[in-house]
């Protein structure tokens, strides 16, 4: 069985993100999506999220392309997170490309073209005018 991993906030989630997440599964079996908290998406990234954590990983849940969420905590279990689930792909959107190569040690490495006219950050923008 192949193992697929990604990583987000998937706050306000849209058709990118399910669009993001059908184009990882289909590179394997098995999709995790580390998920991340509130607290690390407060204290490390300085974002506020519209829906909480138990939230997000509801709608995640219900996404037929998703197996498991798990929650994401910190920049630096990345690696861990690779060796526990025994993962063979590591997928995160091309605005990402070359931050993560060093998990290319541990496993493949791929970056997905985003879908280019949808993202939380204008959808939050648009409504805000």
């Amino acid at each position: 069985m192949k193992k697929i991993i990604t990583y987000g906030t998937f706050d306000l989630l849209h058709y990118g993100h399910v669009n993001l997440l059908e184009r990882a599964k289909k590179l394997g079996d098995y999709l995790i999506v580390a998920l991340s908290t509130d607290e690390f998406n407060w204290n490390m990234k300085q974002k506020k999220c519209y829906f909480t954590y138990e939230e997000r990983k509801r709608l995640l849940e219900a996404i037929r392309y998703v197996d498991l969420v798990i929650p994401e905590n910190n920049w630096e279990q990345k690696i861990s997170d690779v060796k526990e689930f025994k993962i063979d792909t590591f997928v995160m959107g091309n605005d990402w490309t070359g931050k993560f190569d060093f998990l290319k040690d541990y496993c493949e490495v791929v970056y997905l073209p985003r879908t280019p006219e949808i993202s939380t950050t204008q959808i939050k923008k648009d409504l805000s005018e």
